[in-house]
């Protein structure tokens, strides 16, 4: 029995470094640098947009706990390319 591989290929044309635009969602119409691609879950970071609260637990007695802002990933089928020309 031959076992078939589910696995999609999609075009990858959004690069690291690449201007997008949101063009939907919670930051629609907004425009930043992309800064990571998460290719299997589809997904990508973008610099400065749709920043999420962490909370740190201390790793040692003397240090105490952090609360830090970082940015969680949007969907590629919420976002374009965009050209600032």
């Amino acid at each position: 029995m031959v076992k078939k591989n589910n696995s999609t290929r999609y075009k990858k044309s959004i690069k690291i470094g690449d201007t997008v635009k949101i063009m939907s969602g919670k930051y629609r119409g907004e425009i930043g640098e992309v800064i990571k691609i998460l290719s299997k879950k589809r997904k990508i970071v973008i610099k400065n947009i749709n920043l999420v609260t962490k909370h740190i637990k201390p790793k040692k007695e003397e240090e105490s706990g952090q609360i830090i802002k970082i940015e969680a990933p949007i969907h590629i089928s919420n976002i374009m390319l965009y050209n600032n020309a």
